[in-house]
């Protein structure tokens, strides 16, 4: 392989991609990490149902109360540093560096390269909280941000600009940076795809022994409790909206018989293939979205106006009060809301990152970051405007079920809900329905095909086999997770989640500057080469 520069490449060590791998039962797998990364799975899962659910979710919830309250401040500027440090990277001569080479060319189009990475990155949240967010926020349902009046048109502008700043460029630098990272020392320099490559320029060769191994397992833990508890969660969204929309009790057996379906369908998903599986589920997720936002736009279109508006001034006017932790007197909606999304998104970023690393080649580094920061903020900006400008007005105008109680009920109900008070609203129910579905099948399969890449040492191409098993091994998670304790041995597993996100936002820092050297590398190659021709 020809790199650029030899530096901080696989040719300047003796490691060579899946050395350290074993092959049994037709699988190929890392011993260290695949070892421990299962074993403590199962010893996280053995402990937390030995305990009662209730009692678990307070123990757990006291440790993430305290982690969010004594860290918050690690959480919010390491987002912000993360932000500026991707623009900065995106608009300076490094930008041009392009993502496998000079000659490198992308392996999908645009159009299916951000549908894949916005399928893998959020799209699920914004179906269960494009509605309920927005309303919360307005309505003061677990404090409002920087203490803005309820039920008032200035509330309304900060819900929905807070709304958009929690799903905006924050996130996306935080997801972005991560990717960007991995898909760099993979395509640039050779190394295997997993967090530990992001450090040989800080650690050196000591990445593929202990150090590594711990980065690795940390990674693949976070990302399969995430994994698990999205699905869990989304499991229990879809069985409420079925219950909704055709009258069918809403219990334990509906939601993992939806479990048991997205599980089935990503398995399919992931024998077909990248381009059969995760790019057609990715195009068809966008193409039902759209239809879905349309839709209510069209059935809204003064209010969707007046929405995207508002919540654009919200968001440009409230950017910088939001990205503060001194002086803020809104420290339970602070808490609660922002540092928990922060943390949110960092436990999720190296599963995103993974996922986009592998899709990304070709890319010069401008167009990835400005394509991952700009083209998701302005497609969730119009999602959460238009689905929560049309809640608020709901609830404004005391109309339909948001209306009569004034705010959210049922925060796995919200959307169905508002869908109500439209004549035909049992068929834009059937379709967010479908929506929820086909996103979850989406992460799913993109999530096991990430976790697996993690436990193979870092291998692009891996037997299909392994990346089935960790299909199955997330949802019975979630499943057993869902038949113990219900959604609060779930949300337990999300806290455990949001715990290990604090020790991996010092990891994302530390991984930008690692990128930032690896970087310097080729520059450093340009001028030499310059200098040497004249």
């Amino acid at each position: 392989m020809s790199f650029k520069s030899k530096k901080y490449s696989i040719d300047s060590t003796d490691y060579q991609v899946g050395q350290d791998n074993i092959s049994k039962w037709g699988m190929d797998v890392h011993n260290t990490v695949f070892v421990a990364s299962v074993g403590l799975s199962i010893l996280f899962i053995v402990t937390l149902l030995a305990l009662p659910p209730a009692d678990a979710k307070a123990a757990i919830d006291s440790i993430k109360g305290a982690v969010l309250s004594n860290f918050d401040f690690l959480f919010m500027w390491g987002a912000n540093i993360l932000l500026v440090f991707a623009i900065i990277l995106a608009f300076s001569p490094l930008g041009k560096i392009r993502l496998g080479g000079d000659h490198a060319t992308p392996d999908y189009s645009k159009a299916s390269w951000i549908a894949m990475l916005f399928a893998a990155g959020m799209g699920i949240g914004l179906i269960f909280w494009g509605v309920a967010e927005p309303t919360a926020f307005f309505t003061n349902w677990f404090g409002t941000p920087l203490n803005a009046e309820p039920y008032t048109e200035a509330g309304r502008e900060l819900a929905l600009g807070a709304t958009v700043f929690h799903w905006g460029l924050h996130a996306w630098a935080i997801y972005g940076m991560t990717a960007l990272c991995l898909a760099y020392f993979v395509y640039n320099k050779g190394l295997p795809l997993s967090m530990r490559s992001v450090f040989y320029p800080l650690l050196g060769d000591r990445v593929w022994g202990k150090v590594g191994d711990v980065i690795d397992v940390l990674t693949v833990l976070v990302t399969l409790f995430g994994l698990a508890t999205s699905l869990g969660l989304g499991g229990t969204q879809a069985a409420s909206g079925i219950s909704h929309v055709f009258g069918m009790e809403n219990n334990i057996y509906l939601q993992q018989s939806i479990i048991i379906l997205i599980m089935g369908l990503a398995i399919i998903s992931v024998i077909r293939g990248m381009d059969g599986g995760v790019k057609f589920l990715s195009n068809l997720n966008m193409v039902i979205a759209f239809v879905f936002l349309g839709l209510i736009a069209v059935l809204n279109f003064t209010t969707v106006l007046d929405s995207l508006a508002t919540a654009v001034t919200g968001y440009v006017k409230n950017i910088l009060p939001l990205s503060q932790t001194s002086g803020r007197d809104d420290t339970t909606w602070l808490h609660g809301w922002t540092v928990f999304y922060w943390a949110w998104w960092v436990a999720y970023a190296p599963f995103f990152g993974m996922f986009v690393a592998r899709i990304s080649k070709g890319r010069t580094v401008r167009e990835f970051l400005l394509c991952v920061l700009l083209i998701p903020t302005l497609v969730t900006t119009a999602w959460m405007s238009i689905f929560g400008g049309v809640a608020i007005e709901q609830v404004m105008d005391k109309v339909g079920k948001l209306g009569l109680d004034q705010g959210i009920a049922d925060v796995s109900l919200s959307l169905f809900y508002m869908l109500d008070a439209y004549p035909f609203g049992d068929v834009l129910s059937v379709i967010a329905v479908a929506l929820i579905i086909v996103f979850f099948v989406t992460t799913l399969d993109s999530g096991s095909i990430v976790i697996d890449g993690m436990t193979a040492g870092g291998k692009l191409e891996v037997p299909v086999k392994q990346k089935v098993v960790w299909a199955v091994i997330s949802g019975a998670i979630a499943m057993v997770m869902l038949w113990i304790g219900g959604t609060q041995s779930i949300q337990a597993l999300q806290s455990i989640t949001i715990i290990a996100a604090m020790p991996f936002t010092i990891i994302l820092l530390l991984g930008s500057v690692s990128l930032f050297k690896g970087l310097l590398t080729e520059v450093d190659k340009l001028q030499v080469s310059a200098n040497q021709s004249r």
